[in-house]
């Protein structure tokens, strides 16, 4: 048997594990003891990862769809059709009636080229990642606020808080070993402020939960911010120093009121000021929240992001932002310029300087128009303009929950998909691509604290699949393209030329220890752990003026407030782990008592109306009626109800198919007839 050390590639945390391989199959997992983010401990998930590699539903070779079904042809038939089609689409539509969208989940590498292609052969910015589908509120803010859309501190540097606010992230079930380095800050002597309308495993433990009411946690940062000023906690040095905005942002948190935010949040006037003194007086605090939180609007994070600021939070051991990411580099596409308005490096497709650094680099500059958005390709907004759409491990039939991705499928003349299964996307393609799996490709990835790892090879991949940042390069190439990455070092040094802060993210130096943070450069080649850690790094922040939204109040036809959102159980809706038994077995368990989803609801509110359980309730809106399962449980607050993504039944009726959708929406429950 050998081991080999690679990265964990199932959410963002990065940790560092070890595949065992014998006989040419990977057949075992184990953590790194050393690594700086997890040492010694993984989650579930980590344990069981290489399973996927070797489940028997893997494709095997390229497909094209014909008259009666998919057949399998050569790797020069595949690339000849699509580099062909793609032409021929692009003559007769122009370049804008293509889309390029990838998962979160992909390398680097892959997510590199794949926009190159879209930008510098196909001539078009209509690039984005999964996530893209619902917003990205956690890039703009963070962008405009301290000039970095990254978490500022290392995962380890939780442990040096002495105060950890947690704003709607489950961290036990969706990232677990983030979760794990928080609950021994806590029984260490860290207080624990959780925000969140759930009341869930870190809840439960928690110094304060602020139980907000869904929806209206800009009011109760604003509160928090207004305390601060008005006791004079205010970190003023550091604010003279370093933020602009003051006078326009102190001004915004002038209007709010303790005693109005905390009926508008429902809860105690006096938890939110305890909560706002705890914070501005800790020495070293943390501001976690996950950017797969798609209910928390750009203000909100604004909002939050000021109250560090403010304190002076920031650019210190203990003391940072932690923007989590639950799939493992939606850090790493961003750099990359998997987004419809920004370059790689977030650069604006508007600033004239990045579009001339990467004509340099490229032999043709990028579009100098933003494209369309995920959201928009797959919502319809597109009003079926996308002609030809390649998906790169990216199953938005399965996933997508705004909007009708089949829908959008449906429309194209040409659809690729690139995978390691025959996904429900993939049955709507014109070409599948088979793709290696984790443990059978040499590439890198960007855990959610900015750590570029190499995720190493340690067996061959099974049939004719390879790498998807290959099959990328030979539709580039039968395209005209003069690309000359055969290998993926040879693509990561295009990235250190394309992405200042991958300068030196060379594999040689990504391999000397466990990765390396980003910004790498050649002046810093060993990487930034800790963002404005030195003063000289500390340039001007913004503070954001966020005013105090209107609360629209319920009618009383409708009380209740319905929240759609991410939970531990949409892990099953994910590909890979419905090719792991072990995972698909665990993470399945709840459905065997709501077999076709289910809407949360709280005991008090299921007393009231006399449901039970399991029971069928009726969700009523003012656009429609839907039929589902009831969850009985104390996680959600009084007056709330939360649906996960998956239960797309309940979107799609509440909602319509094609509909920008808020995830607020205000219901009542009935019984349902029988």
């Amino acid at each position: 048997m050998a081991q080999k050390l690679t990265t964990c590639t199932f959410c963002g945390v990065g940790c560092g594990l070890y595949l065992e391989t014998a006989g040419g199959r990977i057949v075992g997992a184990y953590p790194s003891m050393s690594h700086p983010t997890n040492r010694g401990r993984i989650c579930l998930r980590g344990w069981h990862v290489h399973e996927v590699a070797g489940s028997p539903d893997r494709l095997l070779r390229p497909l094209i769809r014909g008259s009666s079904g998919f057949r399998e042809v050569s790797w020069d038939e595949a690339v000849s059709f699509i580099s062909e089609r793609l032409r021929d689409i692009i003559e007769r539509h122009g370049p804008d009636a293509t889309a390029f969208l990838n998962s979160p989940r992909c390398s680097n590498e892959e997510a590199y080229l794949l926009q190159k292609l879209a930008r510098s052969v196909v001539g078009t910015n209509n690039v984005d990642h999964g996530t893209g589908v619902y917003v990205h509120n956690s890039i703009d803010a963070l962008q405009d606020m301290l000039g970095i859309p990254a978490t500022t501190n290392p995962v380890g540097d939780l442990a040096l808080s002495d105060l950890i606010l947690v704003d709607g992230v489950d961290l036990a079930r969706q990232t677990p070993t983030v979760g794990g380095v928080v609950m021994r800050a806590k029984l260490a002597g860290a207080r624990l402020i959780v925000v969140d309308p759930r009341r869930h495993r870190l809840a439960e433990h928690a110094d304060i939960h602020l139980r907000v009411r869904p929806g209206t946690e800009t009011v109760l940062y604003g509160a928090m911010a207004k305390v601060i000023v008005d006791r004079g906690l205010t970190a003023s040095g550091f604010v003279k120093a370093h933020c602009d905005g003051v006078h326009a942002c102190l001004e915004a948190i002038a209007r709010y009121d303790l005693l109005s935010a905390a009926e508008a949040c429902d809860v105690a006037a006096a938890d939110i000021e305890t909560a706002a003194v705890a914070f501005a007086e800790a020495s070293a605090a943390s501001l976690v929240y996950s950017t797969g939180v798609e209910a928390r609007q750009s203000d909100t994070i604004s909002a939050a992001v000021n109250l560090a600021l403010l304190t002076g939070q920031i650019g210190r051991p203990g003391a940072g932002i932690y923007a989590l990411t639950e799939q493992n580099n939606l850090q790493g596409v961003c750099d990359m310029g998997m987004l419809p308005d920004r370059l790689p490096g977030h650069q604006r497709v508007t600033d004239p300087d990045a579009a001339s650094r990467l004509a340099r680099i490229w032999g043709w500059g990028p579009p100098v128009r933003a494209g369309l958005s995920a959201r928009e390709v797959l919502g319809g907004l597109g009003n079926g303009a996308i002609r030809a759409l390649w998906l790169c491990r990216y199953d938005p039939a399965s996933t997508a929950f705004f909007g009708d991705a089949a829908w959008a499928l449906e429309q194209c003349e040409l659809v690729v998909v690139q995978h390691l299964f025959m996904t429900e996307t993939a049955k709507y393609a014109d070409v599948v691509l088979p793709t290696t799996a984790f443990g059978e490709e040499t590439v890198t990835f960007t855990s959610t604290d900015r750590r570029i790892q190499v995720a190493e090879k340690v067996i061959d991949g099974p049939g004719e699949t390879e790498p998807a940042w290959r099959h990328i390069v030979r539709v580039a190439q039968a395209m005209g393209a003069n690309w000359s990455n055969e290998t993926p070092e040879s693509v990561m040094d295009e990235i250190g030329r394309a992405v200042p802060f991958y300068e030196a993210a060379s594999y040689d130096n990504l391999r000397r220890d466990y990765g390396v943070p980003w910004p790498c450069t050649r002046q810093r080649p060993v990487g930034t752990p800790r963002l404005f850690d030195d003063e000289s790094d500390q340039g001007k922040f913004r503070l954001l003026p966020v005013a105090r939204p209107a609360l629209r109040p319920h009618a009383d036809q409708f009380p209740i407030t319905l929240v759609f959102g991410n939970s531990h159980y949409y892990w099953h809706q994910n590909v890979l782990i419905r090719h792991s038994e072990t995972l698909k077995r665990e993470h399945r368990i709840l459905l065997l008592d709501y077999p076709e989803g289910f809407v949360e609801i709280n005991e008090e509110d299921a007393r009231r109306l006399s449901v039970r359980d399991g029971e069928t309730i009726r969700l009523c809106a003012r656009a429609g009626c839907v039929n589902v399962a009831a969850r009985v449980t104390s996680e959600v607050r009084p007056g709330a109800a939360y649906v996960p993504f998956f239960v797309k039944s309940v979107q799609q009726e509440i909602h319509g198919n094609h509909e920008m959708a808020s995830p607020y929406v205000d219901v009542r429950i009935e019984k349902a007839s029988s």
